[in-house]
């Protein structure tokens, strides 16, 4: 059951990072909601598997030997309700500035961004903090 669960967690990490490095904005966010269920499934591996007891004391004892731990499986329901949301806010974001730009291509995006001398539109950063590698020398 662990080596089945473990396959399924790389599995999906590796579809994540497949898709989170895409250039289509689209599958830049599935991919980063598969990263999200790989997170939820590494915590929810940090409970017991394969214990079938609840985890009920029973009366008289004072420790539970062999049963599950609840604790990662409320955590694990939290992150999927968490995450789902997440997940629609992004499409509803991703859809509303594919609509604007007309593309969904990030590097299309990026260069869709205003120059730092354009007089109509506010420039993103300084000319001088962009990130340039390696830096220059400006003494």
């Amino acid at each position: 059951m662990t080596a089945v669960l473990a396959a399924t967690i790389f599995a999906t990490v590796t579809a994540g990072v497949y898709l989170a490095m895409s250039r289509d904005v689209f599958r830049c966010v599935i991919g980063l909601a598969l990263l999200g269920a790989a997170a939820n499934l590494v915590l929810f591996a940090a409970g017991r598997l394969v214990s079938p007891l609840p985890a009920v004391v029973p009366v008289g004892e004072i420790l539970l030997t062999d049963a599950a731990n609840p604790l990662p499986q409320a955590l694990v329901l939290t992150a999927i309700v968490i995450g789902f949301a997440l997940v629609c806010y992004s499409l509803v974001l991703l859809l509303r500035l594919m609509r604007d730009a007309r593309t969904d291509d990030a590097l299309a995006l990026r260069y869709a961004e205003p120059r730092p001398d354009d007089p109509v539109k506010p420039p993103a950063s300084a000319a001088d903090c962009d990130v340039a590698w390696p830096p220059e020398d400006r003494a």
